[in-house]
């Protein structure tokens, strides 16, 4: 056990720091600071040396030079069990600092603003808190440091267990947690800084250099397979933008890996069809198997979406744009299904599906909501990483071209409008068949485009006479066209582009269907 004699405390986030200091002082150990925090612990009533007075050396330069110095460093880092250290302390006038409370100027919300300047990014680099962190978890056998209000309960917690002092197991933990934060803002100012140019002002494209850090969420029981690890990561650069990090699971076992890859699709699809009233997707393997939309309610979604095909629905998992009624929660317990992700459930409907022991349902805020969504998508590759800007085009599909002799009608342009929406999420190549509120039959993941037309016909349950077809990429043949007439489609739409557009266009016209082209894909991999 460390005993804690002299505290050095300097915060930007002041949340219950002088609850903090108060219960410090209940054990005598001295107190330093500097500037706001020491005013108001001063304020409060508490004892408080300011660093200045400590060390005799004012602060200058608007602040940024006050604890960088040989008797706040030399406290910190020096070993207390080691004879030489000890005698260069006393003959230096330097007394044990054994505990450091600091948390950093908030680079990270001031630069997310995209009004920030560059001088005022600049300004919120802080140097003396890092250095703090640092050397106090580098000594952690000595010495504890604390950059997270979140600790403090605990600290009181163990000092009153403990008489004023700290396992080292808990400064080994809090040091852990120090470097981690400081990984994280050196991180985030390179990110930052590695955007700008020259003049300070955004470059074009993606940062020189990037860095992620991120914090477990939960250890997976195992990953895709039994034979694998898996931890499940929250990206700390997130926004709260509603996900499977800001869910809630209200029911059932814990979310495997596999759970959380395919909640994670069905959120983000449903994300894209706020502009209907009600949605419902059911997805399986992070691909959909039936989506829906309706002007009335959410059972009406919900059952058009199944009835796109019941059988893959078996065991999947259901996102949904409004909250869950009973209606809706009795027909969902009917067919076995892994996870329900809807924005809440009202009592009626959990008094029903909390039946199903195994059946997770978890409650995601803001799911009824648009919502902003920026940020990058990351995928590993042996050796490296791939990073991209998410895939959150909307394209109103009424600006889109139409290529063909004959213009798509209202019912037409409704069933592209939505097909577009859906095949986006569809692993490529990826073919979609869509009335105007529902998917109809849906061809996903084959390595040519006319087996994923073939497989989207197979796979319907009705009729696709007078359906829409949605490709996510360009027809490099008129096959596809041809077999999209048989089935029974009368309009496309696809990215065009192909060095053989004229003839799909002909085909098109021969079949007398409208088609229309984006000027974008949606390739999935």
């Amino acid at each position: 056990m460390a005993k804690i004699s002299r505290a050095l405390i300097s915060v930007f986030d002041k949340t219950n720091i002088v609850e903090f200091a108060k219960m410090l002082a209940t054990y005598n150990v001295e107190i330093l600071s500097t500037g706001g925090t020491a005013k108001m612990i001063r304020e409060a009533g508490i004892g408080v040396i300011d660093i200045a007075d400590y060390t005799g050396s004012p602060e200058v330069f608007e602040g940024r030079l006050k604890t960088l110095h040989p008797r706040v460093h030399g406290g910190i880092l020096y070993k207390r069990d080691d004879a030489n250290h000890v005698e260069q302390a006393k003959a230096n006038d330097i007394g044990p600092v054994d505990l450091v409370v600091v948390n950093l100027y908030p680079f990270e919300k001031v630069t997310s603003d995209p009004n920030c300047t560059f001088e005022n990014a600049i300004e919120n680099i802080d140097i003396g808190g890092p250095t703090m962190v640092r050397s106090a978890a580098k000594n952690h056998n000595d010495v504890a440091v604390v950059t997270d209000p979140a600790d403090y309960d605990e600290i009181a917690k163990e000092l009153a267990e403990n008489d004023g002092s700290l396992s080292a197991a808990t400064r080994f933990r809090l040091a852990k947690k120090a470097f981690t934060t400081t990984a994280r803002y050196d991180a985030t100012i390179a990110t930052h800084l590695g955007g700008l140019d020259d003049e300070a002002k955004k470059i074009e494209g993606l940062p020189n250099v990037v860095g992620f850090t991120f914090d477990k969420v939960a250890d997976m029981r195992y990953g895709e397979n039994p034979h694998q690890k898996a931890a499940f990561y929250r990206d700390m650069r997130a926004s709260v933008e509603p996900s499977t990090v800001t869910a809630e699971v209200l029911h059932g076992k814990k979310l495997s890996y596999n759970n959380i890859m395919d909640a994670d699709a069905a959120i983000e699809i449903t994300k894209d069809l706020h502009d209907w009233p009600y949605a419902c997707v059911i997805l399986k393997h992070a691909n959909p198997c039936g989506a829906a939309v309706s002007e009335s309610n959410l059972t009406d979604a919900f059952e058009k979406a199944l009835a796109c095909d019941p059988t893959s629905a078996f065991g999947g998992i259901i996102g949904v744009t409004k909250p869950i009624d009973e209606k809706t929660a009795g027909l969902i317990a009917e067919t076995f299904f892994e996870v329900v992700a809807a924005p809440a459930f009202d009592d009626a409907a959990m008094a029903v599906l909390t039946k199903k022991k195994n059946l997770r349902l978890i409650a995601v805020p803001g799911l009824d909501a648009t919502c902003e969504r920026p940020g990058w998508m990351l995928k590993q590759v042996t050796g490296g990483l791939l990073v991209q800007q998410r895939d959150v085009s909307n394209l109103d599909i009424r600006n889109a071209r139409v290529a063909t002799k004959r213009q798509p009608t209202d019912e037409e342009w409704s069933a592209l409008g939505f097909g577009w929406r859906i095949v986006k999420h569809v692993k490529s190549n990826a073919i979609v068949y869509t009335a105007a509120d529902r998917t109809i039959g849906i061809g996903a993941g084959q390595m040519s485009r006319v087996d994923a037309s073939k497989l989207a016909v197979m796979k319907a349950q009705s009729s696709l006479k007078g359906s829409a077809l949605s490709s996510d990429a360009f027809f490099p043949f008129r096959d596809g066209i041809d077999a999209a007439a048989e089935a029974g489609a009368t309009a496309i739409v696809q990215p065009g582009g192909s060095v053989r557009d004229e003839e799909v266009i002909a085909a098109a016209d021969e079949h007398n269907m409208a088609m229309v082209f984006t000027g974008e894909r949606h390739f999935r991999h």
